[in-house]
């Protein structure tokens, strides 16, 4: 086979498929991280903080995709799954519709994706309020997707 003919062959998919249900899919996503912690992490003696920060990381991970996969079923803030869309996109997509919305966006912010995903802070009060905010902003999400 010569190059030219591999090249026609080989068109590079740049637009990935929407999901169908984003909202049925960010629940799968939290239900992933709580998994994760549940059999995974480990609670120390008192049960305030998880003993390995590795599964606190992975579950605020899960958690804020399901976030994002919510937030962008409502909002279209990124078209292309691959492409990196900063938090501020996200933020001014939102304060145009729903200021509750975007108060619990910040806070899940901080607590999602800062605390628990990139700090892997282990207390467990924490990762909670990570889940708490995850479901209110999927749930609000549900209730604004247009109807099929």
């Amino acid at each position: 086979m010569n190059k030219k003919t591999y090249l026609r062959q080989q068109k590079p998919n740049t637009i990935v498929k929407k999901k169908k249900e984003p909202i049925k899919e960010a629940r799968r996503y939290v239900d992933n991280a709580r998994e994760i912690l549940q059999e995974r992490g480990k609670l120390d003696d008192e049960g305030f903080r998880y003993e390995d920060e590795k599964y606190v990381r992975a579950a605020g991970n899960y958690l804020w995709l399901g976030v994002l996969m919510a937030l962008d079923g409502v909002f279209h803030v990124r078209e292309d799954r691959r492409t990196r869309v900063n938090i501020a996109a996200y933020q001014e997509a939102v304060s145009q519709r729903d200021q509750k919305l975007l108060t619990w966006l910040n806070e899940g912010y901080e607590i999602i994706h800062l605390y628990m995903n990139y700090d892997g802070n282990a207390n467990k009060g924490l990762c909670d309020m990570g889940f708490q905010y995850a479901n209110k902003i999927i749930d609000r999400c549900e209730t604004m997707m247009p109807a099929a």
